[in-house]
């Protein structure tokens, strides 16, 4: 297979796929030095924070999930070449429209944290959070409404350089807005979140004057090119939703059994996550390349470039399996050297190594599917693999046959398997139809 692929195609993919690993680590680094920081303040605050940004992120990844429609579709259009530089106004209009909808919704739920069952004392430190974060997704969708905009055009490495400063910001003001300095007075949660929220209003605006001047204010918002953002974009962040909520009653279900399962379960879930970012920065790349070939009409780059991604994105993560298999102690060890934490986890390495793989297969597969803008399978897919799959597996493992954490890897590793297979199935047959449309074309 190597050897029918020309190498400029892993070539290109990964300088389109490795400035978006940058940030994305950014992202990862940004809320690891809230944590760091506000854990050093007291633990209180750490767990407002946490069930604060828990709620939140579930009601905003959905947005953020429509956001991404705009690189799929302008990408294609670029492809067929239709004029689409026209459509930044408009991209931009709908990112504060949809912020504004996210930014009320998110608000709202602060009046109904009394409600919710959270312990007495942490309930003021919620609301307070949510009521500041909350206008801070104006800032968040700028950016990433102008980030996918640039993606198009494959312009990554200043969008996802933003990130890098934006760590380095975060982290100072993390600091100095929690614990105080000089005439700045300790804020505690408070300052926590003024601190999240300035960075994520510093990177929309600067990306905003980034692209300024490419700005054509005379031309007309398009309202059915939003339609089509949505129509495409929904379901991308409803297949993101319905994943998080997956892995978030997964997880209460762990805790539930027993503390010590949920501390090991957070740790094979964290070295997965820190996988996980490469094939996710490749199904990204992907995405844009089978969006542009596919509105140029070209099968064989498009079987090329999905071929590349999936050796490239399915080979990491096949790497990184191997050596959780065979280093498990030293990696486990990097985060705890709990005897117990170890000796739990160590049966469920293999399981996790498997994991690895079926995760790179899954996430390139819907790249290459979102780049067909069928991103209605994808999300199809995930409610097949997690939901009709995945929770009666867990159930089965888990609780019946009394596998407790090793059951419930072993769902998530059979959902992710069942997602990626479904996904192939439907790009597949997705590819077949472009060839064939190819072939009649030319006859």
């Amino acid at each position: 297979m190597l050897s029918r692929i020309k190498k400029h195609y892993f070539i290109e993919l990964l300088i389109l796929a490795f400035p978006i690993l940058i940030g994305n680590l950014g992202h990862t680094l940004i809320g690891a030095t809230d944590v760091l920081v506000v854990a050093k303040y007291n633990l209180n605050s750490l767990a407002a924070i946490s069930i604060a940004n828990a709620i939140l992120f579930t009601i905003f990844i959905f947005g953020l999930g429509i956001l991404t429609a705009i690189s799929i579709i302008i990408s294609n259009m670029r492809g067929a070449r239709i004029p689409s530089k026209k459509y930044l106004l408009s991209s931009l209009v709908f990112s504060f429209i949809l912020a504004l909808i996210f930014t009320i919704i998110c608000y709202c739920t602060k009046y109904i944290i009394h409600y919710a069952g959270f312990e007495k004392e942490l309930v003021p430190y919620i609301c307070e959070y949510i009521s500041i974060v909350s206008f801070s997704i104006f800032g968040m969708y700028f950016y990433e409404g102008i980030k996918q905009f640039l993606q198009a055009y494959e312009i990554v490495k200043f969008p996802n350089m933003i990130l890098l400063g934006a760590v380095v910001v975060n982290l100072v003001l993390d600091i100095v807005f929690v614990f105080g300095y000089g005439i700045i007075p300790s804020m505690g949660v408070r300052g926590a979140a003024y601190a999240t929220s300035t960075v994520r209003m510093l990177m929309g605006l600067i990306m905003f004057l980034y692209i300024f001047k490419k700005i054509n204010f005379k031309s007309k918002i398009d309202f059915s090119f939003m339609k089509k953002l949505i129509k495409v974009g929904s379901p991308i962040g409803l297949a993101l939703l319905l994943e998080f909520m997956a892995f978030n009653i997964i997880t209460v279900l762990v805790g539930r059994e027993a503390g010590i399962l949920s501390a090991t379960h957070n740790i094979l879930i964290t070295i997965s996550s820190a996988t996980f970012m490469v094939p996710l920065s490749i199904s990204t790349a992907l995405a844009v390349k089978v969006s542009y070939y596919y509105g140029a009409n070209s099968a064989k780059e498009i079987k090329n470039y999905s071929l590349a991604g999936l050796i490239m994105g399915v080979g990491f993560m096949a790497l990184a399996g191997i050596i959780l298999a065979l280093f498990p102690n030293q990696l486990i060890s990097l985060f705890t050297k709990d005897a117990q934490v170890i000796n739990i986890a160590l049966p469920i390495v293999s399981i996790a190594a498997m994991y690895q793989i079926f995760d790179g297969f899954q996430v390139v597969t819907g790249g290459i599917l979102k780049g067909f803008k069928m991103t209605k399978f994808v999300s199809n897919s995930v409610l097949i693999g997690y939901w009709g799959v995945g929770m009666p597996t867990a159930i089965i493992f888990a609780r019946k046959m009394n596998m407790s954490l090793k059951g419930y890897w072993i769902a998530l590793a059979v959902s992710l398997c069942v997602i990626g297979f479904v996904q192939a199935a439907f790009a597949k047959y997705k590819y077949k139809q472009i060839k064939n449309n190819v072939h009649a074309a030319s006859n």
